[in-house]
C-alpha cells in the first residue's frame, strides 16, 4: 500500500491535470457511472466529522476528515484526515493519502472549473473574501483557467493579509496582488468574486448596484446556517449553478434564499450537464455554489495514485 503525504501530493500535482480530473468527475456524475452514498455529518461542538465514500469503475475510496474553523486560532489546520483508495475488484487498499492536501487541491479545482464554465474568457480580475487555506487554492486555479492580471484580496481579519499576499506572490509572481481596504472596494475592482469563509451571515454588501454584472464563486458555506451571499444578489440571477444535487439543502446560501422565496428550485441547475456537453454558461450575473462530493475525491485520488506509481513517489507501507 502506498502512503502519499502532503509533500508527496505537492510534488505530484499538476493543476491542469486536477482540473481535468474534476471535469471527468462531472462527466461520470452526469452519466450516472458511480455509486455514492450520502455522506455522513457528525457535529460535536466546533468540530464536524465527514465520512465520504464513493465507487467508480476503476476504484473506490473513502475520505474521513474533520473540519474545525477554530483551529486557525491555535495554528492547527482547519481540515485534517485521510483518504483511503481501494482496488474495485478485490477491495484491497491501494493508497492512503493526506486528505487535507487532497481536499485543498480538489476544491480549488472545483472552483476553477466553476470559473471556466460561468465566466467570460476575457476576465482579468478576481477578488477574494477569506484569506485562508482554501482561498489560496481557489486563486491558484482561477489563474490557471483565466489570464488573471489582478487579484484583490480582503479578509475581516486584516492581520493575515500581508502574509497571504506574500505567499501568493511566490506562486503568482506576474500577477498584481492588491490588499483591499474594504469588501466594497474589493467588489468594485473585481469581475470574478470568490468567497471562502465560514460566516453565518452575508460577507458581501447587500447592494444590487455593486453585485450586478459580477460572477460569484461560493466555496465556504457547507452548512444550512452558513451564508456568504446577500439577499440582493438572488434577483439578479437567472439560475444558480451547483456542483451536487444536495447543495440546496446543505448550504445556507441556497436553503435560506429558497425558504425566503428569493429563488426557486427550478433555478438551481447542476453544472455537470454543461461540463459534459462542453457548453459555456453566458449570463450577466452568475453564481456557482460548491459544497463538494466524494466523487471528486476518489477521481483526484486515483489520478494522484497512478501518477505516484508512474513517478516512483510516496512510501510503501504494510498494514
Amino acid at each position: 500500500m502506498l502512503f502519499l503525504s502532503s509533500k508527496d501530493i505537492d510534488e505530484l500535482i499538476d493543476c491542469k491535470d486536477v482540473l481535468k480530473s474534476i471535469e471527468k468527475s462531472y462527466c461520470i456524475h452526469y452519466n450516472n457511472k458511480y455509486l455514492m452514498p450520502d455522506r455522513m455529518h457528525v457535529h460535536s461542538d466546533d468540530t464536524t466529522l465527514l465520512l465520504m465514500p464513493c465507487f467508480v469503475e476503476s476504484c473506490f475510496g473513502t475520505k474521513l476528515v474533520t473540519v474545525n474553523k477554530e483551529n486557525a486560532n491555535i495554528g492547527v489546520p482547519v481540515i485534517n484526515g485521510v483518504m483511503v483508495l481501494n482496488d474495485n475488484k478485490t477491495g484491497e487498499p491501494l493508497a492512503v493519502l493526506n486528505a487535507a492536501s487532497l481536499t485543498g487541491y480538489r476544491t480549488g479545482a472545483v472552483g476553477g472549473v466553476g470559473i471556466k464554465y460561468t465566466t467570460p474568457d476575457n476576465v482579468e480580475s478576481v477578488g477574494l473574501v477569506g484569506a485562508g487555506v482554501q482561498g489560496f487554492y481557489q486563486l491558484l486555479y482561477a489563474c490557471t483557467v483565466r489570464n488573471i492580471k489582478r487579484i484583490n484580496i480582503y479578509d475581516f481579519n486584516k492581520e493575515v493579509l500581508v502574509d497571504f499576499k506574500n505567499r501568493l506572490l511566490k506562486k503568482l509572481p506576474d500577477v498584481d496582488i492588491h490588499i483591499s481596504d474594504s469588501v466594497e472596494e474589493m467588489l468594485s475592482l473585481s469581475e470574478v468574486v470568490i468567497c471562502t469563509t465560514s460566516s453565518t451571515k452575508a460577507v458581501l454588501p447587500n447592494d444590487e448596484d455593486l453585485l450586478k454584472a459580477k460572477h460569484f464563486i461560493g466555496i465556504g458555506s457547507y452548512k444550512p446556517n452558513m451564508r456568504e451571499f446577500p439577499d440582493s444578489l438572488y434577483p439578479l440571477l437567472k439560475n444558480v449553478y451547483v456542483d451536487t444535487p444536495f447543495a440546496s439543502s446543505e448550504s445556507g446560501d441556497l436553503s435560506q434564499p429558497l425558504a425566503q422565496k428569493l429563488i426557486n428550485e427550478s433555478q438551481i441547475l447542476n453544472i455537470d450537464k454543461f461540463v459534459n456537453d462542453k457548453e459555456d454558461i453566458v449570463e450577466e450575473t452568475s453564481l456557482f455554489k460548491s459544497v463538494g462530493m466524494a466523487l471528486f475525491d476518489v477521481v483526484v485520488a486515483d489520478y494522484l495514485y497512478n501518477n505516484a506509481v508512474k513517478l516512483g513517489k510516496g512510501t510503501e507501507v504494510e498494514l
